[in-house]
């Protein structure tokens, strides 16, 4: 099996993803990851594959990786801004793929290198994790060029509401398959250990509300609508804290400063209450310190890896109605309209009947396992396999 990863950086896809091969690699299957960029530069950080956790994951557990390109990326189809393939690429594509059995495309952006002619014929699955197709730009026709030539054999949707808007922006509905995201429960846990020595770290106090906003610096994300929600929250309780962290959430980033200093106004030491983590490798424990999970995406969303994590640390979910957020939530947590005072009422509402809340928390764990999404994506594949067994694709002249 090939993975074609856009890149690598910080990310619940890629996470996913990451999992779903660590999962698979080394029993009846094997994995390799061909990644298009060798490094990202998003979410105001510069990000080489080489410290990508995930990245580290995957070679860790012997899974070959290798990279196309070592600069900064471009557009992915050729043509556009000029940033087409090389020959070389395509070249060093087709013998991946050639040694492959069954390709899998991390989301529909790998397609515009999968469409390139003269490529190996193998079938594709692809990877889906958001539900806004109609704002992936070329993506989404690079993925109904590969359905139309036959080469995308299964379509993996993280949600339902991702099923829904890919069949009406044009995908056959018999491709497309909801297989939900999972996490490692083991990992992903209640751990009042690690809540005391992460908050005595800190130095937020051992009763204190926390709040976790656990996002990449991104528009989908709506960071200006958290940190309204933040002010009004502050503003509330002296004690309560805002941990924000994610690829971008640091006070290197000049953009993020400026949102901050945008929120608290004429309060600037609310902001001594805005903790900001960036990158973390211990999310466990960051969520296991905190007391509500907050989801304030206006876009994108499926069904975010945030609140999948953060309620299995119990941590209650609170978020917008966005993608499969009202279903995550539902009985575990609260949904909320998109105003600041409502989100930070909600998240209040929400410390308050945490205990209400920790049953249902705990009955839905087996909802949400790791070992269930890996096990239904590798039926999918093998199916996949076998149906190619019985019906060779003929190789290109």
């Amino acid at each position: 099996m090939l993975s074609i990863y856009e890149g690598f950086f910080s990310g619940g896809a890629r996470i996913l993803h990451s999992d779903v091969v660590l999962g698979l690699h080394g029993g009846v299957q094997r994995h390799a990851v061909l990644s298009v960029e060798g490094e990202m530069h998003r979410e105001a950080t510069r990000q080489p594959m080489e410290q990508d956790a995930c990245y580290r994951a995957l070679t860790a557990a012997g899974v070959p990786v290798s990279a196309l390109r070592r600069g900064t990326n471009g557009p992915l189809v050729p043509g556009a801004g000029g940033s087409a393939f090389t020959a070389d690429e395509v070249a060093a594509t087709a013998r991946a793929t050639a040694a492959a059995d069954v390709i899998l495309s991390l989301k529909e952006q790998p397609l515009a290198l999968l469409n390139q002619a003269g490529l190996p014929l193998r079938p594709v699955v692809v990877c889906l994790h958001r539900s806004d197709p109609e704002n992936q730009g070329p993506a989404l026709d690079a993925l109904l060029a590969a359905v139309a030539a036959g080469r995308v054999r299964a379509v993996v949707c993280c949600a339902e509401s991702t099923r829904r808007a890919y069949a009406a922006a044009g995908v056959p509905e018999e491709l497309l398959h909801v297989i939900p995201n999972g996490v490692d429960l083991l990992r992903f846990r209640p751990d009042p250990a690690a809540r005391a020595r992460l908050r005595a770290a800190l130095g937020v106090p051992a009763q204190a509300p926390v709040v976790v906003f656990a996002a990449r610096w991104a528009a989908m994300k709506n960071v200006p609508l958290f940190l309204a929600a933040a002010r009004e929250f502050l503003r509330r309780d002296p004690d309560a804290r805002v941990v924000m962290c994610g690829a971008g959430m640091t006070g290197d980033n000049p953009g993020l400063r400026a949102e901050i200093t945008a929120a608290v106004r004429g309060e600037p030491w609310l902001a001594e209450r805005i903790l900001l983590l960036g990158v973390r490798s211990d999310m466990e424990a960051v969520y296991a310190a905190g007391d509500v999970v907050a989801l304030t995406s206006s876009s994108g969303e499926a069904a975010p890896l945030c609140l999948i994590e953060g309620m299995m640390c119990g941590a209650v979910p609170v978020a917008t109605d966005v993608g499969d957020s009202a279903l995550l939530v539902a009985g575990r947590g609260l949904l909320t309209q998109p105003d600041p005072a409502a989100i930070a009422s909600a998240w209040s509402e929400a410390v308050a009947r945490a205990p209400l809340f920790a049953p249902a928390l705990e009955a839905g764990r087996e909802e949400f396992s790791r070992t269930r999404m890996v096990a239904a994506y590798g039926a999918l594949i093998e199916q996949v396999h076998r149906g190619v067994a019985w019906a060779p694709l003929p190789e290109p002249l």
